[in-house]
């Protein structure tokens, strides 16, 4: 085989960095319009009159942090019992042509969590163990309602950035119905028919038999596998997800997914600029995320073009894992993408990446998915470490910092350290756990380095809400679906309700005008200094795991072990 030509991929991505760096940009003015200029299309007015109705809501009425945080839960809540009841019993209801039988109780609640929390780690095969009606009243809708929930913490995230002197920082009912019939909704049926088009399916027929008697798995994918990459979910309809010809068939729909996954997250901070009235500060936000995706597919693409030293001049570069239709360039950029934000599909099997491959989603995820990260998540995340850099920088001088005309005191400090490490504490808590009791390694398939990637990246995605694997690990054990259940739901909520402690705190501050000592934050050295912050942090909590796995398997990997 012969290797890719690199100049042609590089070119492809820079091309590609482009259209969605447009396409974002106008994205994120539509956005300021529907939340913060309270100017929605005609069409968004028209149908969250009689939404706000069903669900009681008073449109102009907002709410203090507290309000919003309790309202966002028991919703939340609510869609953790629902989904979960419903896989208890889908095996009794209709649409379930392949006769799957209702999930044990705690591969429900797994399930049940994981989609809630935008997670969507899969613990099972799709097209086996989950009935057409799971799929679409339980696992798409959650696809929507999960993203829009990121959606709305960041919009009031950004409220509380923007306003003074407020203790209101808006109404979740009114930032959900917004998120989902203004945005999701429409965009999420367009990319159904751009993925049909290109061989998604899309049907509720039984499940096809042929005469040598191979079982072919059918289903309504196309509807779920938009909004599955539009709202970073990433819970795929089969278990091998976008590397299954039947959720992503052509190199284009390969693409049109790394698009549309990233495009909602790299829009938020573009809203915000428009939202704060400073446009720099939103592009400021963006180029770092820009730098650091392009910087981690720049490695990812080198290590896997390298392959394996022992083999140089056997083989081209390593194609065990990947799908031959999408090449090293658009298998990389996919792999990038996805765990760059919250998303967790694949289009290829990351235990097959070389170890140093491998090495970058693991890397991408426990520095905290901040490019572009989750809908809504990923800014939330990136805001808390603009704070701690702000917070340090100013210490750094002797003054008291401040970000937007805004003092950060001690509770907003606590607030964005809160967001930004309450995933890895939960990661190196689990980690060391599943290590120290037989069940928890029991399940690893592999011994040495690899073996523990395997098992604290199954943590890092679930603690993250990425919902990607290793592979390598029976994550449909007790242990795994318990301690599962536990990271994602405290990786998700805790950092939401800190995230909205910290909109309510700075929407109480006063303005302070900028004097000679004032930080710009809009600067290219203010983003170098942010970039540095987000590495330094990372590498300080997770090099130890770093160096006991993946670089010591590129070590005894090179070595001939």
């Amino acid at each position: 085989m012969n290797y890719p030509d690199p100049l042609f991929d590089a070119a492809g991505v820079v091309a590609f960095v482009f259209l969605l760096t447009a396409a974002a940009a106008v994205l994120g003015r539509y956005l300021a319009r529907l939340f913060f200029h309270d100017a929605p299309p005609a069409f968004v007015r028209r149908l969250e009159k009689p939404v706000c109705t069903l669900l009681g809501v008073d449109p102009d009425t907002e709410e203090t942090w507290r309000g919003y945080a309790r309202d966002l839960l028991v919703f939340n809540g609510i869609g953790i019992a629902f989904l979960f009841v419903l896989l208890l019993v889908q095996g009794v209801l209709p649409l379930n042509p392949a006769g799957a039988p209702g999930m044990a109780p705690d591969l429900a609640l797994n399930t049940a969590i994981s989609f809630v929390t935008n997670t969507n780690w899969q613990a099972y095969a799709g097209e086996n163990a989950a009935s057409y009606l799971s799929q679409t009243a339980g696992f798409t809708v959650q696809h929507f309602l999960s993203a829009g929930t990121g959606l709305a913490v960041a919009v009031a995230l950004v409220r509380g950035l923007s306003r003074r002197e407020s203790d209101r920082i808006g109404t979740f009912w009114m930032d959900l119905v917004r998120a989902v019939l203004g945005l999701l909704l429409p965009l999420a049926f367009v990319a159904a028919l751009l993925l049909a088009s290109q061989g998604v399916i899309q049907n509720l027929d039984p499940y096809v038999t042929t005469p040598s008697g191979q079982t072919i798995p059918m289903g309504p994918v196309a509807s779920q596998e938009a909004i599955k990459v539009l709202g970073t979910n990433g819970g795929g309809f089969f278990g091998a997800n976008s590397a299954h010809p039947y959720e992503n068939p052509t190199p284009l729909s390969n693409l049109a997914e790394v698009f549309l996954l990233l495009l909602v997250p790299a829009a938020v901070p573009f809203m915000f600029g428009e939202a704060v009235g400073d446009r720099r500060q939103g592009n400021l936000l963006y180029g770092v995320m820009i730098a650091l995706f392009l910087g981690a597919f720049a490695f990812l693409y080198a290590a896997e073009l390298a392959g394996n030293p022992l083999l140089a001049g056997t083989q081209g570069f390593p194609m065990e894992g990947k799908e031959v239709r999408f090449g090293l360039g658009g298998t990389a950029l996919f792999a990038t993408a996805t765990t760059a934000t919250s998303c967790g599909a694949v289009d290829a099997m990351f235990d097959s990446f070389t170890p140093l491959g491998g090495l970058v989603p693991f890397a991408l995820i426990l520095f905290g998915e901040v490019a572009h990260g989750g809908v809504g998540s990923g800014f939330c995340t990136m805001i808390a470490f603009v704070v701690v850099a702000v917070f340090i920088a100013g210490l750094m001088i002797g003054r008291t910092p401040e970000y937007l005309g805004k003092k950060i005191g001690v509770l907003e400090m606590e607030m964005a350290v809160a967001v930004a490490l309450t995933p890895g504490v939960l990661v190196l808590v689990l980690s060391a756990v599943a290590l120290a009791v037989p069940a928890g390694t029991a399940a690893a398939l592999n011994p040495g380095p690899h073996g523990l990637s395997e098992i604290v990246y199954a943590f890092a995605s679930m603690a993250n809400n990425n919902g990607s694997a290793f592979a390598g690990l029976d994550a449909g054990v007790l242990f795994y679906t318990l301690a599962g259940s536990l990271a994602m739901a405290v990786g998700r909520f805790v950092p939401i309700v800190a995230t909205l402690a910290l909109a309510g705190a700075l929407a109480g501050r006063k303005a302070v005008p900028p004097s000679f000592g004032t930080l710009p934050t809009h600067t290219l050295p203010f983003a170098a200094w942010l970039v540095l912050v987000i590495l330094v942090v990372g590498a300080l909590t997770f090099f130890p795991i770093f160096a006991m796995g993946p670089i010591a398997e590129h070590l005894l990997m090179a070595g001939g072990a």
